[in-house]
């Protein structure tokens, strides 16, 4: 079974590309109803490819809804409007109620938006399967709808310009 979500962000592909590779960038995006933090120590500032990340999720920040492994890879290739950067999670849910799904395929594809490179063109796609995946698509479902929303409410703050260096005033 899938999800998926096609937005357009009102950030740059580099911008998205950078938020997808941070911990805590990904966490805002099922906040407050979804807290991930880490299971050991601390989350690392970066996900790297080929980075195994064990996290914890915590409804409303307070009741255990499960312990979950993200599997980064990335993926470069292009299509007819030119560069296009995939991250994989091919983690697997380890405990809770998703530890059920057999299978947990989680992709996120971004380029710029054909037509105005100062935006985002972004596909969501999550895959699973197993027997509880029937049951459990709608609330994935629902979650991935407040997921678009947090996506597009937080792109505009991943945009990052260095300051201009000082205009040297006159002699």
């Amino acid at each position: 079974m899938r999800i998926l979500l096609k937005l357009e962000l009102d950030c740059t592909a580099d911008a998205a590309w950078r938020a997808l590779h941070s911990p805590r960038a990904i966490a805002e995006l099922y906040g407050p109803l979804l807290e991930m933090g880490p299971m050991a120590a601390e989350l690392p500032t970066s996900l790297e490819n080929g980075a195994d990340v064990p996290v914890e999720i915590r409804a409303l920040g307070l009741f255990p809804a499960g312990q979950q492994l993200i599997h980064v890879s990335d993926r470069f290739t292009e299509d007819s409007n030119g560069a296009v950067r995939i991250l994989r999670d091919s983690g697997i849910p380890l405990t809770g109620p998703l530890a059920t799904l057999d299978v947990w395929d989680h992709q996120m594809a971004v380029s710029p938006l054909p037509g105005d490179p100062t935006k985002t063109l972004w596909r969501d796609r999550l895959t699973i399967g197993g027997a509880t995946a029937l049951p459990l698509w709608p609330v994935l479902w629902a979650t991935w709808q407040y997921r678009g929303l947090r996506l597009r409410a937080l792109a505009p703050t991943w945009s990052y310009e260095p300051p201009a260096p000082e205009a040297d005033g006159p002699a």
